[in-house]
C-alpha cells in the first residue's frame, strides 16, 4: 500500500476508535515532519511545546537554544504539500472533513518521526491529546540494516479513560448478582459462607461482602451502590433460629424466613 493510502487509512482508523468509544467529535489534527525540512531537531523539540509553554515561552526558549524566533513564524505559516492534500481528499472520501485539521506547528518531536503525524484531541476534553500517531520509516533502521516502512499510533489509556468519565461517556452498567450475603460480625462468618455456597448451589448470582469487620449499614448501603436487589443478614437471632431476614432493596421491604422461603421470594418477585 502506497505511504499516502496506508497513513490516510490509519488517520480514518484512530478516529473511527474514538467515535466508536462514544466521543461526537474526534478530531485529527495532522501535519507532515517534512514541512520542518531544514530546521534543526533540537528547534523542532521546542516547537512542540507550544500548546504547553505559548509563543512566548517557545520564543524565549529558541533564543536561549541561539536560533531565531522567526523559525515558529515559518513553521505558522507552512501550508499542506501534496502528500497531505492526498491523505485530506482520502479522509474527504471517508466522510471525515470534520474529523481532521492541519496543524503546522504539531511536531511529535520523537526523533525518528517521518512524514506524516497526527494526534486525537477532543474539543470538549482540555487536559491533552488521546492518542499519538506517526509515520516511522527510519525506526527499524536504526536498529538493523534493514529498512521497514511503518506508520502507527499509539492511545493515551490514562488519558482516554479520564476522558471518558469526565465526558460521561461510559455506560451504566448493571450488575447480575442478585443476592448480596452480609456478614453481620467476624463470629457469624462461616454462617454467611455457607449460606453463600447454597444459593451459588441454586444457580442464584450471590455475592459475599468481602470484609467481616464492616458495619452492617456500609454492608447495606454498598449493595445498593451497585445495583443488587437483594440482602441476606444471618445475624444471632436468625442463626439460633436457622432464618435469614432478607431485604429487597427496590422496595425497601423485609422478611425474616427460612432459606426454601428465600428461594421462593426471590423467584416470584423475578
Amino acid at each position: 500500500m502506497e505511504a499516502r493510502t496506508a497513513d490516510a487509512e490509519t488517520v480514518a482508523l484512530t478516529i473511527d476508535i474514538f467515535k466508536n468509544l462514544g466521543f461526537k467529535k474526534p478530531i485529527a489534527i495532522i501535519n507532515d515532519r517534512a514541512l520542518y525540512a531544514g530546521i534543526p531537531y533540537e528547534a523542532i523539540v521546542v516547537i512542540d511545546k507550544l500548546d504547553k509553554i505559548g509563543k512566548d515561552g517557545v520564543i524565549r526558549e529558541l533564543e536561549a537554544k541561539g536560533f531565531s524566533k522567526e523559525i515558529l513564524n515559518k513553521v505558522k505559516n507552512n501550508k499542506p504539500n501534496k502528500d497531505l492534500e492526498t491523505i485530506f481528499e482520502f479522509l474527504n472520501n471517508y466522510g471525515l472533513r470534520e474529523n481532521y485539521l492541519f496543524k503546522p506547528t504539531l511536531a511529535r518531536s520523537f526523533s525518528y518521526s517521518t512524514g506524516t503525524i497526527w494526534e486525537i484531541i477532543d474539543e470538549n476534553f482540555k487536559s491533552g491529546s488521546l492518542a499519538g500517531c506517526e509515520r516511522f520509516d527510519s525506526l527499524v533502521s536504526k536498529f538493523s540494516n534493514q529498512s521497514v516502512p511503518g506508520v502507527g499510533f499509539a492511545v493515551g489509556f490514562d488519558r482516554t479513560i479520564l476522558a471518558m468519565e469526565e465526558l460521561g461517556l461510559f455506560p451504566d452498567l448493571t450488575t447480575k448478582t442478585k443476592i448480596l450475603v452480609t456478614i453481620f460480625n467476624p463470629e457469624l462468618l462461616k454462617k454467611s459462607q455457607e449460606l453463600t455456597r447454597s444459593l451459588r448451589d441454586q444457580k442464584i448470582n450471590t455475592d459475599l461482602y468481602p470484609d467481616p469487620t464492616t458495619k452492617l449499614d456500609k454492608q447495606l448501603k454498598y449493595a445498593d451502590q451497585k445495583g443488587i436487589p437483594y440482602v441476606v443478614i444471618i445475624g444471632p437471632e436468625e442463626a439460633a433460629k436457622e432464618l435469614l431476614t432478607v431485604k429487597n432493596l427496590k422496595t425497601k421491604s423485609q422478611s425474616t424466613i427460612t432459606f426454601e422461603d428465600t428461594l421462593k421470594l426471590i423467584n416470584v418477585e423475578n
